[in-house]
């Protein structure tokens, strides 16, 4: 059942349509609080939570914030030992190939 519920998570993203993306969408998501089984159910609380957000993504023609999150990740890991406010802000200029430092 769990599999079920991804895999119908999954076609949504996938539909050819962004209207019978969001139909398929809220069709799990008002079938996940009433899942027969506990540990589903449980976890279709936060979709419920989240649904605005989550059923954002096809009123806004599938643009989500993936991009963004890859680069914060990628600049957290590049600055795990800088411990130096200084130190990181030149680290991160130097990723992003701006050599001249901003005025504060």
């Amino acid at each position: 059942m769990a599999r079920q519920c991804a895999q119908q998570l999954r076609a949504a993203y996938a539909a050819p349509s962004v209207v019978e993306g969001k139909r398929m969408a809220q069709k799990v998501l008002a079938f996940l609080p009433t899942c027969p089984i506990p540990k589903i159910r449980r976890l279709g609380r936060t979709p419920r939570q989240w649904k605005d957000a989550f059923l954002a993504y096809f009123h806004a023609g599938r643009a989500d914030n993936g991009g963004t999150d890859a680069i914060s990740e990628l600049h957290r890991r590049i600055s795990r030992g800088f411990h130096n406010p200084d130190n990181y802000d030149l680290r991160m200029l130097l990723i992003r190939g701006r050599l001249d430092r901003p005025e504060k």
